[in-house]
């Protein structure tokens, strides 16, 4: 961003720029850009560190019912599979964090605006910070009910209706 958006003084490449799938970013030249001097890169490992030490909002005491999301948890890391992808502590996939659009049962309509056609795993930390709007890249699930109800049919989980209530109370207080 540093480079492409704020034009600052850097380096940045990344060759799937070029294509005519982004035919500003070709014209200005974004798939390789170099300068000299490099006021940006030398900056970019501290700015990492920082990113990587801030942490998420923890929920308002009382927004989620404690005894429910002990029990969430549960469905969190085991009948639900949510932890295969949302992996605690993190709640989000360590490494390579992008699916296809079929892995998530959605259409591509965001995914194909990407360079890799694919959506990433939102981390899910601070998650009760992001209830209004809608959830997804699109704001398409109205609340965290219809996001449990779009995996349960998607994934063919069978959850039952108190393990649904105990997962969403889970997710409110992560």
């Amino acid at each position: 961003m540093a480079n492409t958006q704020m034009r600052g003084q850097g380096t940045f490449i990344d060759p799937r720029l070029n294509g005519e799938q982004y035919p500003l970013a070709h014209k200005l030249g974004n798939a390789e850009i170099r300068h000299d001097p490099d006021l940006v890169t030398p900056k970019l490992a501290a700015l990492h560190v920082y990113q990587l030490a801030l942490t998420a909002p923890r929920p308002p005491k009382g927004s989620f019912d404690e005894r429910a999301a002990k029990s969430g948890e549960a469905v969190f890391n085991n009948k639900a599979k949510c932890a295969s992808c949302h992996v605690p502590p993190i709640f989000t996939e360590p490494g390579w964090n992008l699916h296809d659009p079929s892995d998530i049962g959605i259409d591509d309509f965001q995914a194909s605006r990407s360079p890799d056609g694919k959506y990433r795993t939102t981390p899910l930390r601070g998650l009760f910070a992001r209830m209004k709007g809608g959830f997804y890249h699109d704001g398409r699930f109205p609340d965290l009910g219809a996001v449990v109800d779009h995996y349960n049919g998607h994934l063919n989980l069978n959850l039952s209706d108190a393990e649904k209530r105990d997962l969403i109370e889970y997710l409110k207080s992560l």
